[in-house]
């Protein structure tokens, strides 16, 4: 079973994509020169990503009033400015974090980065002390 080296240790490609398709986080990386080159192939994803949008430039897949800031942000992770960024929007009146984070190779150069888009309304909700003891008690 091939497997990847990784800082703090090592994991083998079947284990890495159950990470990647378990967690209900959606990952997206963009190359340095902007290029879509993986995504995350989750159930959980709300922003679909398929094998036709890798290859494409990231402006390509996001809406176009959203379009101006992404390329500002990009902008300014290449000019090394900017490290990241996190917004809150609503998506089908439900609360989702959106961040972008820079990658630096082990020199410092940019190498593209990382969205990173999680829905966040069960962190919202009253109650969540007693939901989180519920859950732990509660086997799915």
């Amino acid at each position: 079973m091939p497997s990847v080296n990784l800082h703090g240790g090592q994991l083998s490609l079947d284990e890495l994509n159950a990470i990647f398709a378990t967690i209900p986080v959606e990952f997206d990386f963009i190359d340095k020169d902007d290029i879509i080159r993986w995504s995350s192939a989750n159930h959980h994803r709300l922003f679909k990503r398929t094998d036709k949008d890798l290859g494409k430039h990231v402006l390509n897949v996001h809406p176009g009033h959203s379009q101006k800031r992404v390329k500002q942000v990009l902008a300014e992770m290449h000019g090394g400015t900017r490290d990241s960024i996190k917004i809150l929007i609503n998506y089908h009146q439900q609360p989702v974090s959106i961040a972008f984070y820079a990658l630096h190779n082990d020199d410092g150069q940019y190498i593209g980065c990382v969205e990173v888009t999680q829905p966040v309304g069960d962190f919202q909700q009253r109650g969540s002390l007693w939901r989180n003891i519920k859950q732990m008690f509660n086997k799915k």
